[in-house]
């Protein structure tokens, strides 16, 4: 019973990536899953109209967290709906974890 009970908790622990290339593309594989239908940042698009294609680069830290958007480039899209979708990637935590202390960059391209 003890095993059991040592693999299910070991299952329930996030994955711990410390290769930037590795956080990046797993970060990537995250907000790809958020923009398709039943996403978070599908509804939000669906429920606001957003419109346009937005480039961020975004720094995420050790538990998974957005703690950085910056707005590298906005194209058809409004200073109202960048905003919206740089408030709701802020939210975003992603399902991984990174080495204690660390922060990692990337760039994502929004297209709506």
């Amino acid at each position: 019973m003890l095993l059991m009970f040592s693999v299910t908790n070991i299952k329930a622990q996030k994955a711990l990536i410390s290769n930037p290339d590795e956080v990046a593309e797993a970060a990537i594989k995250e907000f790809d899953v958020a923009m398709q239908p039943e996403g978070v940042l599908y509804k939000l698009k669906e429920k606001q109209q957003l419109k346009g294609s937005y480039i961020f680069d975004i720094i995420i830290k050790e538990k998974g967290q957005v703690v950085s958007v910056f707005v590298v480039e906005n194209e058809g899209g409004t200073l109202d709906f960048q905003n919206l979708l740089k408030d709701a990637v802020l939210a975003m935590k992603m399902d991984f974890k990174m080495p204690k202390g660390k922060r990692y960059k990337f760039t994502y391209k929004f297209n709506f």
